[in-house]
């Protein structure tokens, strides 16, 4: 019996989920014992779980979005903010990954595990600059369709703990990170808005691997399929409205087969924005695009499992999935309401892990 494309996108997420990409990781590089453990992140529980099982008795700090603590360590104390703009607990988490970054002894080795979603979780801000001014600066960057490179740049610029600044505060002689990538380019310094980036000239020894990437996912995703794979591309790095068009056409005079997509696409937001999010709105759109078309299917979806502030991940449309009311639903950034309508969306709750967003189309 053949996959569906659901299948087939779980395949792709079970292989970078955060328990078994640290578990890799541990497994073929020769760590030594930490004194302590920071893992921040909406992937943050999953890398945890084996870094604890591997050392039992190291203090633990967990820093992940609300929703995403099932199976958290027993020994590890576990703090929930919000996401994708900041709140208060956000301030308090940051607050406590610096002190336990700072609690370090000068022989001390950290073992940081970072996943994307820690530039909303995890924030310590200077003097002068409010939560109120970080959230309205956020809503107002989520607005503008501005691409994650962007965004972090600028929150770096508002935090005490992003860009290299938090591990600045470690006194210790080594720090480990292990990364899942949910960057264009896969760069420490931009995941989390380089929360575990390394500081210029940092006194003590750093080893930072990117231990699960978009490419990983879309390569077993490739490996499970019973189809022949036409296109396997990183190329989602544009607003929807206009990758949308680019990518039907591709598929509709593309040769039948599998055709697999990663990256993580922007929206840019109406004045007062219905429920959805950037999958949900590219998934829209394409079933816009395939219109008619009776040998295709789409699917689309965030590799954490959520899109948007919702609980779905995104949408899977077919030929049959339009009609001229989702012209409207698109003008309003309201496609959650009308995918539901239409048994369209997809939901998978929290994965964890985080690699940015996955397209898969099948033409037969």
């Amino acid at each position: 019996m053949k996959p569906d494309l659901l299948t087939l996108w779980q395949a792709g997420v079970d292989a970078v989920r955060g328990d078994v990409a640290v578990r890799a990781a541990l497994d073929s590089m020769a760590i030594p014992a930490p004194d302590r453990i920071i893992a921040v992140g909406k992937a943050a529980v999953a890398m945890a779980r084996p870094a604890c099982d591997h050392w039992p008795d190291c203090p633990t700090l967990i820093v992940t979005k609300y929703n995403h603590v099932d199976d958290a360590p027993a020994q590890a104390t576990v703090m929930e903010a919000a996401h994708p703009v900041p709140d208060a607990a956000s301030l308090a988490a940051g607050a406590a990954v610096q002190e336990a970054v700072a609690g370090c002894g000068p022989e001390a080795h950290l073992l940081l595990l970072v996943s994307g979603g820690a530039s909303s979780l995890c924030e310590a801000l200077p003097g002068g600059v409010t939560l109120d001014m970080l959230q309205m600066q956020t809503q107002a960057q989520l607005a503008s369709g501005a691409t994650i490179a962007e965004m972090n740049a600028r929150r770096r610029t508002l935090s005490l703990i992003k860009g290299g600044k938090l591990l600045a505060g470690f006194a210790g002689t080594r720090v480990t990170t292990l990364a899942l990538s949910d960057v264009e380019g896969d760069s420490i310094n931009v995941i989390g808005s380089g929360i575990g980036a390394v500081p210029a000239e940092a006194p003590f020894e750093t080893v930072s691997r990117i231990v699960a990437s978009n490419a990983i996912a879309r390569t077993a995703i490739a490996a499970n399929s019973p189809w022949s794979v036409v296109v396997n591309d990183e190329t989602l790095y544009d607003n929807v409205l206009a990758l949308a068009p680019a990518l039907g056409q591709t598929l509709r005079e593309g040769a039948p087969g599998l055709y697999i997509f990663g990256g993580e696409p922007v929206v840019t937001l109406p004045d007062t924005p219905g429920r959805g999010g950037r999958n949900m709105a590219l998934g829209l759109a394409l079933a816009r695009e395939i219109a008619g078309v009776s040998n295709l299917r789409i699917l689309v979806a965030g590799t954490d499992g959520s899109d948007g502030p919702t609980d779905a991940a995104g949408a899977l449309v077919d030929g049959g999935t339009w009609d001229e009311t989702g012209h409207a639903a698109l003008d309003a950034a309201n496609a959650y309401p009308w995918l539901a309508a239409r048994g369209a969306l997809v939901k998978t709750g929290p994965t964890g892990t985080n690699v940015m967003d996955i397209a898969i189309a099948l033409k037969s």
